[in-house]
């Protein structure tokens, strides 16, 4: 069972690598939403950290952030590509500008696979614990809430709409998807909580470690790279945060959700938060 189950860590984990690698160079790496494009490739880090365990999956993580400085350095597409990339950097902060775009460009990838390994063992432990009842509410609660956020500045992004109607709109989404959670977890298919969760933070590890990293360490480059005032980044990343940020990890936590359940049923070992 040993061999199995190192076997299938490392298939699993080779397996993740070659999806990153193809997401990062290739459109399959988002998914378009009307406005945006939502990153979905820290997704795989994700379920490798689950899967694999912290240590592939800060590989993984490793992985992902390498492919970034790969494409900033060579296939830039953006005046702002020299957060990610140590190398154009240089001209731009000198030697300390490789230190701060090594930060951003790897760190936050690394801990996307780290993190939500443990959210995931902490969260089923509260649920399988005396008060199962009220962790799973309050739980459930937060997710709605989390919904509520990113359906509201969904709607304000894709349709001219007043904010009493948007409010109205993210409430009924929220209070849907809050009502079925509760069904599922009366039912007993509690997992749904703990995937849902180690998704969001997954996500939002990045988002929130990419873009404060970028304020804290380059906010007069970024602001010169996007041509505006540099009291005017706060906004931006701001915006980028609670509209990108939140819809990406909606869609994170939907698709690790969905192919988690199926990688526990084929694994012979589960999931490595098993153990």
């Amino acid at each position: 069972m040993n061999t199995d189950k190192k076997m299938f860590g490392m298939v699993l984990c080779a397996l993740f690598v070659a999806i990153i690698v193809i997401m990062a160079f290739t459109p399959l790496g988002y998914i378009p939403l009307v406005v945006i494009n939502a990153t979905i490739i820290h997704i795989p880090v994700i379920l490798g950290s689950l899967f694999c365990g912290p240590k592939k999956g800060a590989f993984l993580g490793f992985v992902f952030g390498f492919t970034s400085f790969i494409k900033n350095t060579f296939m830039p597409a953006t005046l702002s590509a020299f957060v990610f990339s140590p190398v154009l950097a240089m001209d731009v902060a000198g030697t300390a500008g490789v230190f701060k775009s090594i930060f951003i460009c790897f760190v936050p990838r690394v801990l996307v696979g780290v993190v939500p390994y443990f959210v995931y063992i902490l969260v089923r432990k509260a649920l399988e614990s005396e008060k199962r009842t009220v962790w799973g509410t309050v739980l459930n609660g937060m997710i709605c809430l989390f919904f509520y956020v990113g359906i509201y500045a969904f709607l304000g992004k894709i349709a001219s709409m007043g904010a009493g109607i948007r409010i109205v709109a993210a409430v009924a989404v929220s209070v849907a998807v809050f009502v079925f959670i509760e069904l599922a977890f009366i039912r007993k298919n509690a997992q749904m909580i703990p995937f849902v969760y180690a998704a969001i933070s997954g996500a939002l590890v990045n988002t929130l470690l990419v873009m404060g990293g970028i304020f804290v360490l380059y906010k007069d480059a970024y602001a010169a790279a996007l041509s505006i005032e540099a009291g005017a980044v706060l906004g931006v990343i701001s915006g980028i945060i609670s509209f990108n940020g939140v819809i990406e990890a909606i869609v994170g936590a939907v698709i690790v959700y969905a192919v988690g359940l199926v990688l526990m049923k084929i694994s012979p070992i589960g999931a490595q938060t098993e153990k």
